[in-house]
């Protein structure tokens, strides 16, 4: 089957799948946890290292400030030892970019020479960075200066004498590795990113998969197969789970919901064919006297009596067929009950009594003794009964012994049966009974009669069988509640 795609109209919003959705949503949330943990351990060990250079330069700085010498006295070689031992070696070489740097300078800021050394290059630009030192002197914290485009954190004190010494190292190295921190987190951080979006992709994929078993399914639903549910899964989340058990819920209403219209739909079709079909006979037989009574034909006036005759039982039986359509049409719309307290052994021994009116010779036994009452619709218990002794007297001998019996059961259920000993139906036509126009062996009557007993039964909110077998008779049961209400009917 050929599948047609449809692709986004333009002008509208590019459509992105739910997988790379989430992909993205955790990459760009791992890629901020690892600019963030990046910023800040670069800023920790930036601050570290600088603490620990300027402490070293502050150190420096108090061991000279607090030596009390003097220039002069630096200069000797008794001096000489002690200045080695606190200030770099290579001190005074002639480095155009040295780590560390020491010079002497005046109250002016100008650079002297030092052990009879002139001041190097580095010192002099030093010295030029930092200008007259009194201010760099007071503060007790390091200070940034630039040297040839170099930073240095220095620092200055004075002598005995007052000469002042300036004190810088260079923070070139920390921001070096500053740098190659930072160029390794952020490969590490890429690899990771990588890594991270192979994994969600994989681990998405798989529990999308659920989902896109839905989605197999409702295809195939839309094509037809209403028999398609959304498997289950062994590795699922409990969100999909409940999902899958929704749509599965949804699914089996609809199939129900669907089943059961279209079986309607044919129970009405039958039902209009049926109708068209009891009501075309008697009008076809009026129809037909009425044209013999036109062109004069009926000139006899026994002829004329008995078309009269016949066409007023046609019209009789055209008015029973219509009013049971009407009772069955009300039914259908589960009409109000009016209900009040009924003897239902009163309406047995009533039905029981019309029987024998109208057939004598019929034997009827009546086991309703006493008096059963129930909350129900007197008229429609006693149309129940009237239908189903009417079935028996219309579709039995007359003289068929018939029992009609009510009891009530334990648990407050009234049961009421009428029962024959005629030839039975067999098992096909029993499962028929109820059919609306169903008549076994196309027998007499409307066919309506049991579907109106079931009827007026459902509305209670009660059940009607039938035990028969061919040579054994019918026995019709009607089940009802102690407390009938109304109830909704799904078919």
């Amino acid at each position: 089957m050929t599948r047609r795609i449809r692709l986004p109209r333009p002008g509208r919003p590019r459509v992105r799948s739910l997988r790379a959705q989430l992909t993205l949503a955790n990459v760009v949330l791992l890629a901020l946890g690892i600019v963030a943990a990046t910023a800040v351990s670069v800023l920790g060990m930036r601050y570290y290292l600088l603490d620990q250079n300027d402490t070293e330069l502050v150190r420096t700085r108090d061991s000279l400030g607090g030596s009390e010498l003097t220039l002069r006295q630096i200069d000797s070689l008794s001096a000489l030892s002690f200045f080695r031992d606190r200030v770099d070696p290579e001190w005074n070489r002639d480095d155009d970019e040295p780590d560390s740097v020491f010079a002497a300078v005046d109250r002016a800021g100008e650079p002297i020479p030092v052990l009879g050394f002139a001041p190097s290059r580095a010192q002099r630009d030093l010295a030029d960075a930092v200008g007259v030192p009194d201010a760099l002197i007071r503060d007790p914290e390091p200070q940034d200066v630039t040297v040839r485009g170099r930073t240095y954190r220095v620092t200055a004190t004075r002598l005995a004498d007052g000469t002042g010494i300036l004190i810088a190292g260079s923070t070139e190295p920390l921001h070096e590795g500053v740098a190659k921190a930072v160029r390794l987190d952020l490969a590490i951080g890429t690899l990771l990113l990588l890594v991270l979006a192979c994994l969600t992709m994989m681990g998405v994929r798989r529990r999308m998969r659920p989902l896109e078993d839905m989605v197999e399914t409702s295809s195939a639903i839309a094509e037809g197969d209403l028999t398609r549910r959304v498997p289950s899964s062994c590795d699922t989340s409990l969100e999909v789970e409940q999902l899958r058990l929704a749509l599965n819920s949804m699914l089996q209403q609809v199939e129900s919901a669907y089943r059961t219209r279209e079986r309607s739909a044919a129970q009405l079709r039958r039902f209009v064919a049926d109708a068209s079909h009891e009501l075309r006979t008697p009008l076809a037989a009026i129809r037909g006297y009425l044209q013999l009574y036109e062109r004069g034909m009926l000139r006899d006036p026994t002829e004329r009596k008995r078309a009269w005759d016949r066409m007023t039982t046609e019209s009789d039986r055209m008015g029973r067929l219509v009013d049971e359509l009407l009772v069955l049409a009300r039914l259908d719309q589960r009409p109000e009950l009016r209900k009040r307290n009924v003897d239902v052994c009163r309406l047995a021994r009533d039905a029981a009594q019309d029987l024998r009116v109208q057939q004598p010779d019929r034997p009827v036994r009546v086991d309703a003794d006493g008096a059963v009452l129930l909350h129900a619709d007197e008229a429609g218990l006693r149309q129940v009964l009237g239908n189903l002794v009417g079935n028996v007297r219309t579709h039995t001998p007359a003289d068929v012994p018939v029992r009609l019996g009510v009891s009530r059961a334990e648990d407050g259920e009234v049961r009421l049966w009428v029962a024959d000993e005629g030839p039975g139906l067999a098992p096909e036509d029993a499962a028929r009974v109820f059919d609306r126009f169903f008549r076994a062996g196309g027998g007499a009557g409307s066919g309506l009669g049991m579907a109106i007993v079931q009827g007026v039964v459902r509305a209670h909110g009660g059940e009607v069988t039938v035990d028969t077998a061919p040579g054994e008779g019918l026995t019709v049961t009607v089940t009802l509640p102690s407390r009938t209400e109304k109830v909704t009917q799904t078919d």
